[in-house]
């Protein structure tokens, strides 16, 4: 059996074999096991962190001796049960990016994994000292899930599975039990292709595997506080929250990325159902912050705070807005944020420009 696929018939009888039946019974949609040690890619996590790549990012530089060693993070854990979790690569395109249009991804994971490990306690019949990472901790989860079988590093940095693409989020149960660990995914499939770094709007890979997220929508409009860079402004183009064109170029995910499934927590909440980045975008510069709490409840896009999604509201906008957008800008002139107000007025002095 390969992690890449539920188990199909026949009584589970090693306890490795029942909790990946277990996990897939829960909803994860890859399974595999690994040992906890040293993280193979530590020293390029180092390289690529001294190279500024990671911007305003600075908690990534704290706890950096425990991300070295998966030992490390929950002291006695030995294994760890790496899954992931599709959230629907087939959806169409929008100014919010898949991931992020319907409940938080953190705590839906976290849950699931906490069921996983009560379950494991029932089999082993005692307390198994155990934790749930969903890219909360300081973990190299690619890196766990590479080392579980699951799938290996594109080069727009995401993990691909060959079975279901890269449309997925990644979690890890660590345990303190010896389970026999799945074989690691040696094989890099991208091959020559360059479809991902080729289709970034600005140049953020700035090598295959290494990516500059000074320069990523993603950190952009997701991590990034303060204003957004000039050159960059325009390539955002219509997008409000994140980024999927490096996936959705990916030959892997045109070929293999699944659907939603229904009744997912994933599927996109109300205010960012069917909107185009016009609409979504003038909704958002009109939001009170209790707006914001109501809208955005359980939501990733609480993130970037309601001052960075009016910041990057006003950008795109200023990209793809017309003359009927200006009452909206107007009024966010008097936004009690000066983020928010420069970029409403770079956004009305670019419309203007354009009429």
């Amino acid at each position: 059996m390969t992690p890449a696929a539920a188990p199909v018939g026949g009584a589970a009888r090693t306890l490795e074999e029942r909790i990946r039946a277990q996990a897939y019974g829960l909803g994860f949609d890859l399974v595999g096991l690994t040992t906890l040690g040293p993280a193979e890619t530590a020293a390029a996590f180092d390289a690529w962190f001294a190279r500024g790549y990671a911007g305003e990012m600075h908690y990534l530089a704290r706890w950096a001796a425990e991300r070295r060693d998966s030992r490390r993070p929950h002291p006695g854990a030995r294994s760890a049960v790496v899954v992931a979790l599709d959230y629907g690569g087939r959806s169409p395109s929008g100014p919010v990016a898949r991931y992020a249009r319907g409940d938080d991804y953190h705590d839906i994971m976290r849950e699931k994994l906490r069921e996983l490990h009560r379950w494991i306690e029932g089999e082993v019949g005692h307390p198994v000292n155990g934790r749930p990472y969903v890219d909360t901790g300081p973990v190299l989860e690619r890196d766990l899930a590479r080392r579980a079988g699951l799938g290996w590093f594109g080069k727009n940095t995401n993990l691909i599975n060959p079975h279901i693409g890269s449309f997925f989020f990644i979690g890890a149960l660590f345990v303190d039990l010896e389970l026999a660990p799945d074989a690691p995914f040696q094989a890099d499939r991208c091959g020559r292709c360059t479809r991902c770094i080729d289709a970034c709007p600005t140049d953020a890979i700035v090598e295959p595997r290494v990516l500059d997220a000074t320069r990523c929508i993603s950190y952009l409009t997701i991590e990034a506080r303060e204003g957004m860079p000039e050159e960059l402004r325009g390539r955002v183009g219509a997008l409000v929250y994140g980024c999927d064109i490096c996936q959705e170029v990916c030959p892997w995910n045109v070929r293999f990325a699944r659907e939603l499934a229904d009744g997912s927590p994933f599927a996109a909440r109300e205010v960012i159902a069917g909107k185009g980045a016009r609409a979504l975008a003038r909704e958002i510069l009109a939001m009170s912050q209790e707006d914001f709490a109501a809208e955005f409840r359980r939501s990733p896009m609480k993130r970037a705070k309601l001052r960075g999604l009016k910041r990057n509201a006003a950008v795109v906008l200023a990209n793809v807005g017309t003359t009927e957008d200006v009452d909206v800008l107007t009024r966010a002139l008097a936004d009690p944020e000066p983020l928010v107000r420069e970029h409403a007025a770079l956004a009305l002095g670019r419309i203007a420009d354009d009429s």
